[in-house]
């Protein structure tokens, strides 16, 4: 779309990316200080365990190790979402769960100090499969959770969730909705690979204490909102100061970093002294957040021409050893469902559950991915059926202006202003989606043994608009701006973006606006880059600020001008009447050398304007290996007015990455079922694709004027991921003549579902 902005949409250089190349650019393992100890963790080799005894004098009487913490002298902190999690347990839970804690004077001390620990342990039985971890034999991991689910979340007394969040979607009348169907369908589908969203960067935590109940966080977080809020919660509201760094890539995982910031808290108050946590490779892969596990058994009802009469189903959410942010996760998938599907009748319950593997984190796309992956397939029994074209099913069901749902809060609210059909079939026409689709498990082409299919799946959050957002915005005597909201950089360029919306509202060169570092001190309230909610909830309050600011200055500069403020405007760092441009003066001459004009911006949470993305894939599959080659994808959406035109691509585009469209057929983290172990720890083990094997990818990309901010913008990046893996199984299906109910689609079950090796076929 063409426009008369003069940054907004343009393809400019972000204003830190010489910092980035050149090296300058602080990340996490860049920043030092005096004093400062290294931490390091003793791990379980068991799943699930009891310490029977643990002696850690000859690791204490190491020469530089300063303090050696268990269960028997840690701090009673408690973490999780109400706090359950004890940061230190005589019971072991995974393989990797922390047994003790070593602060020393270097990371060679410590680690050798670890293995200076001696410990006996009471193996338990463990249990990893969701259906099995909820019978009520299975081994139990903690007593709050009967039959390993974790009880229904209580209202949390906060503004946002005065009810409990969203778990289960009760609407209408399914049997009603069930007898009114000329479809019914059902069928159990799992997305259970549970693979790790590989940020390049470990994750890293720095805690140093000014006081008894005052303490400094520094991080790689993409949300340093999470560590400063969330943490002193976690620490019986000891006052916080977070601070993030560059941060290597996130994909929503580094908001998890409450264990770890609590054992470097603990470790640093029990030496007083800084310390630092920062895991290898190994231990990121082996012990921190992992995408969570998804198995729903669903049944639908639908009419012949595609109209959802009932949806009923069980979700069960798999966590592994605990569920920090289990109940936010299903209440977010559980909207998304309301968006994707318009339908008046549900009963629609979500779990979670517990087993003895790697705890489940934030994971891009945060509940919805995880559910999209399992209901679709469920969904594509009963468009068989029906004989209904995906694309066409999607463009009648996906939320239009005026429906309603419930979301994560579980209040009911109404979608304002957005249709996203055009951008559904602009998306089909440049795939040539009319052309490739032959019908339900029917190949687009067959060449001796390699058949090409295609698949289609959508997805939609309306975490855009989630919780609040506050921003100053300074106007100094030089003509600068800057800008204070507590946003870090995490690779996605969203302090460039909102740099760009500040100077476009102030109209001043884009290198006259500076930003705050990411430190809680020196920012107001703000609540982290989750849900896309960076381009609508940050960017409305840094306008508001903005225009608060320059409504000031042009107000003082009306007094000066002998006019009225209404009749005043600024350009570049100059202000003049609009009717006599050739007079214009420096802000200076308005503000004095002793004033600048800071305005306010707030952001309110509002839940009605979701955004959207529908991805297109083609895939070829040999059916004599089972090999499948991702042969195409394309991404359609509508981000209203783009913001920054090249990181919406890098973000659109990264779906390939994060544990996103590769999930399908062939991420994974493999877990040993005789002892628990993650079979998949390094990255030659754990199956990725590399930049030599990406397949073609195209967007389409539409900017329709969204009732959003000034700029009628709505982010898209977390949900690029989400609707893929569904896409790559439809797709996977139509060419092979089978339908597909689990991931990922490796090769051995490719050719089992042909009968041509030995095993289960595929539910």
């Amino acid at each position: 779309m063409t426009n008369n902005y003069r940054y907004i949409g343009k393809k400019i250089p972000r204003k830190d990316a010489k910092e980035i190349v050149t090296g300058k650019a602080a990340f996490f393992d860049d920043i030092k200080m005096p004093d400062m100890l290294i931490g390091k963790t003793l791990r379980s080799p068991y799943p699930h365990a009891n310490i029977q005894s643990i002696d850690t004098r000859n690791a204490e009487n190491l020469p530089g190790v300063k303090a050696v913490l268990t269960y028997k002298n840690i701090p009673p902190w408690t973490v999780g979402i109400p706090p359950h999690i004890p940061v230190l347990d005589r019971r072991l839970r995974y393989v990797g769960d922390a047994v003790a804690l070593v602060a020393a004077e270097t990371r060679e001390i410590a680690e050798a100090a670890i293995e200076l620990i001696e410990v006996e342990y009471e193996p338990l039985e463990a249990v990893y499969d969701l259906d099995e971890a909820i019978k009520p034999e299975a081994p139990q991991l903690y007593d709050f959770a009967p039959q390993n689910m974790v009880p229904d979340a209580l209202p949390l007394g906060v503004e946002g969730f005065e009810d409990a969040p969203l778990h289960h979607i009760k609407i209408g009348n399914v049997e009603k909705g069930f007898q009114e169907a000329d479809i019914i369908c059902q069928g159990t589908c799992s997305y259970d690979g549970i693979p790790n969203p590989l940020p390049p960067e470990p994750p890293g935590i720095i805690v140093k204490w000014e006081g008894p109940e005052e303490a400094i966080v520094w991080s790689a977080t993409q949300s340093p909102s999470w560590a400063n809020i969330l943490t002193s919660m976690f620490l019986n509201f000891t006052e916080i100061r977070s601070i993030a760094t560059y941060c290597g890539g996130s994909y929503g995982s580094k908001n998890m970093l409450f264990n770890i910031s609590l054992h470097a808290a603990a470790l640093a108050k029990a030496t007083n002294r800084p310390v630092k946590i920062y895991y290898t490779k190994a231990e990121h892969l082996n012990a921190f957040v992992l995408r969570p596990a998804s198995r729903i058994h669903g049944k639908i009802g639908m009419k012949k021409d595609g109209t959802l009469t009932a949806i009923q189903g069980d979700w069960l959410m798999g966590y592994g050893a605990n569920a920090p942010m289990g109940f936010m996760q299903l209440a977010v998938g559980c909207g998304e469902a309301q968006l994707a599907l318009r339908c008046k009748n549900w009963d629609f319950k979500a779990k979670c559950v517990l087993t003895n593997r790697t705890p489940s984190g934030i994971v891009r796309g945060f509940g919805g991915q995880e559910l999209k992956s399992s209901l679709m397939p469920i969904l594509s029994i009963a468009m068989r059926e029906a004989d209904i074209d995906p694309l066409e099913f999607f463009k009648k069901n996906y939320v239009k202006d005026g429906d309603g749902y419930y979301w994560r809060d579980s209040k009911w609210h109404v979608c304002e202003g957005m249709d996203y059909r055009k951008a559904m079939e602009k998306g089909g026409e440049a795939f040539g989606w009319k052309e490739k689709w032959k019908g339900w498990l029917k190949p687009t082409t067959e060449k001796g043994t390699k058949k090409t299919g295609v698949g289609v799946s959508l997805h939609g959050n309306a975490d855009v608009g989630e919780d609040r957002s506050e921003a100053y915005v300074r106007l100094m005597p030089s003509g600068e701006a800057v800008v204070q909201i507590l946003v870090a950089e995490a690779g996605m360029g969203q302090r460039d973006s909102l740099c760009k919306m500040v100077a476009e509202v102030l109209q001043i060169p884009l290198e006259k606006v500076k930003m705050t570092p990411p430190d809680s001190l020196v920012n107001p309230v703000e609540s982290g880059l989750v849900g896309s909610r960076g381009t609508y909830a940050c960017g409305t309050a840094v306008i508001a600020a903005a225009q608060d600011a320059r409504k000031q200055l042009l107000e003082k500069a009306a007094e000066k001008f002998n006019t009225a403020a209404e009749n005043m405007d600024t350009a570049d760092g100059m202000v003049f009447q609009k009717d006599k441009p050739e007079q214009a003066m420096p802000w200076f001459f308005i503000t004095g050398p002793f004033q600048s004009f800071t305005g306010f911006g707030r952001f309110n949470t509002d839940f009605t304007k979701p955004n959207f993305m529908m991805i297109f894939t083609e895939v070829e599959v040999d059916v004599e290996t089972g090999k499948i080659e991702i042969l195409k994808v394309l991404a359609a959406t509508d981000a209203g007015q783009i913001i920054n035109p090249l990181a919406l691509k890098g973000q659109i585009r990264g779906s390939l990455g994060s544990a996103g469209i590769d999930t399908a057929i062939m991420e994974e983290s493999v877990i040993d079922p005789q002892n628990g172990h993650i079979m998949t720890s390094n990255m030659i083990d754990y199956k990725w694709r590399t930049f030599a094997e990406l397949p073609e990818f195209d967007d389409v990309i539409l900017e329709s004027q969204f009732p959003t901010h000034q700029f009628k913008a709505i982010g898209v990046g977390e949900i690029a991921t989400a609707p893929t893996p569904a896409a790559v199984l439809m797709a996977v299906s139509n060419a092979v003549g089978k339908q597909f109910f689990e991931y990922p689609l490796t090769p051995d079950k490719i050719l089992s579902a042909l009968g041509k090796i030995k095993g289960a076929e595929s539910k």
